[in-house]
């Protein structure tokens, strides 16, 4: 392991966080907040240590696959523990312990918060929990490969560590062009349903924040009842089309705005995903309807779809309490968790990209049993999947049970009932947000101590990253000289 290479690269994401905290600073004076001094406070601390870091390691080797995992995973935890100073020093969230969940739930987009009453904030703290959101969702190590040179340092190691799914796609053969694209995309996508939601008739701050937290499938509002406290279907539905624009591929996206809108319809993913929304919505919708739980059948469409697409993005806003519907829509909904969005989205979960490779496998499989001597290829987008993606897909399927399932004991033998550890740990793990039983949408997670909500930090960075990249790490010989 070099520490040196490690050390220079988290020293520039402290340095681009820094900057990036100079926005709330900027808000929060513009609105005459008192809390303005505290980000700078703040931005003046990571910039030091940045900069005293980058003055004492001025040389330092290209980073390989195992230095790469470290600056990604140690990377998270460095910008989470700098964006929770504001918090901490303006007294806004007291808690120390509070402030570093609320953080690091906001750069890894889960959207799970301690706050009781939101609306009683300051507009510098609502920005930056949304701007929090922003950075994360593509990418704060994403960011720092497309505006920093990195100095020497291998960039390519960093991309594989950093994007969501089991491919990390790149759309030119430079990994800081790639990266460029990327922000780009997402940075008009989210203009876009800035202008739409004020158009809808949301106020320009609102827009903003909101916008930062649906393009980043993250779920923090400025309302205490969400997206549902705006009380406007238009508003609903434009939220819809950007939470699902979120879920899916970037890469897309891309492709879509040079021209080659038919990506959509040839990707088998997309189409999944599609598929998988439409399939539940009408499981859900019609239970509803069924028991007359709205009053209008465009009523129970959307608020059905708008909760469908939030869970499966993991974004986690809301315009109902879940919580009341029907057990079945209960179970759907907590697949859905799992489920999340595409590879390549900002969208936390498995990834339906591994739910569809796993099923193709299945299938394969009984196929096997029938005809022992067959040959079956694995197809995905008309290429011959490799044996060493579908072991990749397997392997984290695995990974992803076993943590899921050590969380719910722990939280379950520290005295919570099994509804709500199992809520909390799909929650976190999934980047969702809201879960089931004491963290459901109606609540938060403020009613939990203090280590229970450091395990529940502890989750969202394993699910954010996915995983390995964490894990990894827990391995001696990530950490043995070669």
């Amino acid at each position: 392991m070099s520490y040196r290479s490690v050390l220079k690269v988290l020293a520039f994401l402290l340095l681009v966080t820094a900057a990036c905290l100079l926005l709330p600073a900027l808000v929060s004076a513009l609105y005459g907040d008192p809390d303005w001094p505290y980000f700078l406070a703040a931005a003046g601390l990571g910039g030091l240590v940045g900069g005293l870091v980058l003055l004492t390691v001025r040389y330092a080797p290209e980073l390989r696959v195992r230095e790469g995992f470290a600056v990604v995973s140690f990377g998270w935890l460095v910008v989470g523990l700098l964006g929770a100073m504001p918090y901490w020093l303006s007294g806004q969230i007291p808690s120390l312990i509070d402030a570093v969940f609320e953080s690091i739930s906001g750069f890894t987009t889960t959207g799970a918060t301690i706050l009781v009453d939101i609306e009683s904030r300051t507009h510098g703290t609502l920005f930056w929990r949304s701007l929090t959101h922003w950075l994360g969702g593509m990418g704060i190590v994403l960011l720092a490969l497309a505006i920093l040179p990195l100095l020497g340092v291998g960039g390519m190691q960093l991309f594989r560590a950093e994007v969501p799914g089991p491919v990390a796609e790149r759309l030119t053969p430079r990994i800081r062009q790639t990266a460029k694209l990327l922000w780009a995309v997402y940075f008009l996508l989210t203009a876009l349903e800035v202008i739409a939601l004020m158009i809808a008739g949301m106020g320009p701050f609102d827009a903003v924040c909101h916008s930062f937290a649906t393009m980043a499938t993250g779920g923090f509002s400025n309302h205490n009842q969400s997206v549902g406290g705006y009380s406007s279907p238009a508003v609903e539905w434009i939220v819809i089309v950007f939470m699902f624009l979120a879920g899916a591929n970037f890469s897309l996206h891309y492709l879509a705005l040079t021209g080659r809108v038919k990506v959509y319809a040839k990707d088998e993913e997309f189409r999944f995903y599609g598929s998988i929304i439409l399939v539940c919505t009408a499981l859900i919708a019609t239970t509803l309807w069924h028991i007359s739980f709205y009053p209008t059948a465009a009523a129970t469409v959307r608020h059905t779809l708008f909760q469908v697409v939030s869970i499966i993005t993991t974004t986690g806003f809301g315009t109902a309490d879940y919580l009341l519907w029907p057990p079945v829509a209960h179970a759907i909904l907590l697949i859905l968790m799992a489920v999340g969005g595409c590879a390549g989205s900002t969208g936390g979960g498995v990834k339906v990209m591994r739910v569809f490779i796993l099923l193709r496998h299945a299938k394969s499989e009984l196929k096997k049993m029938l005809h022992p001597r067959g040959v079956y290829t694995l197809w995905f987008n008309n290429r011959a999947m490799s044996p060493a993606l579908l072991t990749n897909v397997l392997g984290f399927f695995l990974l992803y049970l076993l943590v899921y399932l050590v969380g719910v004991v722990i939280l379950t033998l520290g005295g919570l009932d099994l509804v709500t550890s199992v809520g909390a740990t799909a929650a976190t793990l999934g980047n969702i947000g809201p879960g089931l039983g004491l963290v459901g949408p109606a609540s938060n997670y403020s009613s939990l101590v203090g280590w229970e909500k450091m395990l529940l930090v502890l989750f969202m960075l394993i699910g954010r990253l996915e995983i390995f990249t964490v894990l990894v790490l827990f391995l001696p010989e990530a950490w043995r000289r070669s």
